[in-house]
């Protein structure tokens, strides 16, 4: 056993002062102090159907598990003791505790990841181990695109399980696009019964001459909505809604022709869009459209309880404004100095429009395009950029640079990787990924929220393609979110690699279709399918 215990992310501290193991079996109780309720409903629904073990409610004896919060401890640390009887897991609040449930059931071997148990009578071994933990960033997130390809719902709460399994605690939705709008609103059904579709969809890259020719698309109802969100509480993960505006909204406009610039495009003639890319139709700068994305993130807001919501704010096309009459009056009228100008003011309308009702807006770097209010967030996607200006005027940052952690990207070289997507990225490239730039002083790093990994599904047909994008690489990003890692170039991959050679029997357990690291297999191939692959080094900004 390493000095980590094969575990992953890798913690803080993990000591074994005594040799062998203890074990768990029949008899093992699990007694769960005030708060932490909710860890215990976790451990028995899925560690003891792992292992067959009821996992009865019992406060006495020595053989049990005791569940309890510590005030000694940081708010998501966790301390797990099973060097002794009875084992303990503590954490400053219930979410380090589930966080040391999680280490708990990773110390229990890959069979613990399993949905029933192999060998119904056997008792479970554990190293006697202490583990101190505690995260380095509060955000450690994963965004997921489901407005390209559509997720059912089983798929998101299978991505939240997985999520919880690696310690992120962040799930940027992202619902809305120009190719689908995945989010019932209540007001408006036609965002659902025809943004939500679309008659075909490109295979492969918006170069590719092939095409899906069949419909593709489906939504979350608001109980769907009600149900992730709150799948999602139980696992102590954060799930923030992102609404595209201005841009990437044709799907929209599709829906209801009003909100588009129907001054210069015959708006009442779009569908959602079939290709990839970034649409020219954009929102139109009217009270018209204020009006009814006031409505929409009304019930967003209702839905959703995180402290952010995201509003996208990024690649807004400006042709239609700079030859429209209604855009030109609109700039005019507020005394701006053009279209730029005019996207900073609708972004800030609803920077202003979420403070109020005690949201914070968190959009893309281009969000700073013009100025933000005190309170707004910045996502930065368009390398370190954004992110270090954002920092030094004060705003909050989460990192999540595209030459980095964009796992739509390829991971290898060659003709076998599947729709080779921009750089290539490997499983080490994001394992030495820092998410705070050198040159930000000690203030100005405090604005750095955490980081992301970011999953865009144009080239993502099903959840097959999406595991095999995302894993191994999120269990990379998981721990430079979570451990403490030294300088990218310090970092000992060697080290990662063997933990992850435990790690992919977990996996293996889990169902998950990851990239083995000899290479795509013959299914997850997609020969003949164009993609859009960059040779060379990323920029480093």
């Amino acid at each position: 056993m390493t000095d980590k215990a094969d575990l992953i992310p890798a913690p803080a501290r993990c000591s074994r002062n005594t040799a062998g193991h203890t074990s768990i079996g029949a008899g093992t109780a699990l007694e769960a102090r005030p708060g932490t309720e909710g860890v215990a409903r976790w451990l028995r629904a899925t560690v003891g159907a792992a292992t067959g073990l009821q996992l009865p409610e019992a406060d006495g004896g020595d053989d049990r598990v005791v569940l309890s919060i510590e005030p000694d401890l940081p708010p998501e640390g966790y301390r797990l003791v099973t060097d002794g009887r009875p084992a303990r897991i503590e954490g400053g609040s219930a979410a380090g505790v589930f966080w040391g449930a999680q280490t708990f059931r990773q110390l229990l071997g890959p069979d613990a990841f399993r949905r029933a148990p192999l060998r119904p009578d056997r008792d479970w071994d554990l190293p006697r181990v202490t583990v101190e933990d505690a995260p380095r960033f509060g955000w450690r997130g994963l965004m997921l695109d489901v407005a390209r390809h559509f997720m059912p719902k089983e798929g998101v709460l299978r991505y939240l399980d997985l999520m919880a399994a690696h310690k992120l605690n962040v799930f940027h939705f992202h619902l809305t696009d120009d190719q689908g709008w995945r989010i019932e609103i209540g007001r408006y059904p036609r965002l659902t019964e025809v943004a939500s579709w679309r008659a075909r969809t490109k295979i492969g890259h918006r170069a590719s001459p092939l095409w899906e020719e069949k419909p593709h698309g489906g939504h979350y109802t608001q109980d769907d909505i009600r149900e992730i969100v709150a799948y999602a509480a139980e696992r102590h993960i954060t799930v923030v809604p992102e609404i595209d505006v201005p841009g990437h909204s044709q799907a929209a406009i599709a829906a209801y022709p009003e909100l588009g610039n129907t001054d210069v495009v015959d708006t009442s003639a779009l569908t959602v869009w079939d290709n990839w890319g970034i649409s020219a139709n954009v929102l139109a700068p009217t009270d018209t459209t204020l009006r009814f994305y006031e409505g929409v993130f009304e019930e967003v807001l209702a839905l959703f309880p995180s402290e952010f919501v995201h509003i996208g704010g990024d690649e807004c096309r400006k042709d239609q404004w700079r030859r429209s009459p209604a855009a030109k009056s609109r700039i005019a009228d507020l005394g701006l100095a053009g279209e730029d100008e005019l996207q900073s003011w609708f972004i800030g309308h609803f920077d202003t429009w979420l403070a109020a009702r005690g949201r914070r807006l968190i959009g893309w770097d281009e969000i700073l395009e013009g100025g933000l209010a005190p309170g707004a967030a910045v996502s930065s996607w368009r390398g370190y950029g954004g992110g270090v200006a954002a920092a030094r005027a004060g705003h909050d940052v989460v990192m999540c640079p595209e030459q980095y952690v964009y796992l739509d990207h390829r991971q290898a070289p060659g003709d076998d990787e599947p729709v080779p997507i921009g750089f290539v990225r490997t499983l080490e490239d994001v394992y030495r990924f820092e998410p705070v730039p050198a040159e930000l002083t000690a203030e100005e790093a405090r604005h750095v929220l955490g980081t992301q990994a970011n999953v865009w599904t144009e080239v993502m047909e099903d959840a097959a393609r999406v595991d095999y994008q995302a894993f191994p690489r999120l269990a990379a990003l998981a721990e430079v979110a979570w451990s403490r890692l030294p300088a990218p170039a310090e970092r000992d991959f060697a080290d990662f690699e063997h933990r992850m050679a435990v790690h992919y029997r977990r996996l293996d357990a889990l169902g998950v279709g990851y990239r083995p690291p000899s290479g795509p297999r013959p299914w997850q191939r997609r020969p003949g399918v164009l993609g859009r692959p960059i040779d060379g080094a990323p920029p480093n900004r």
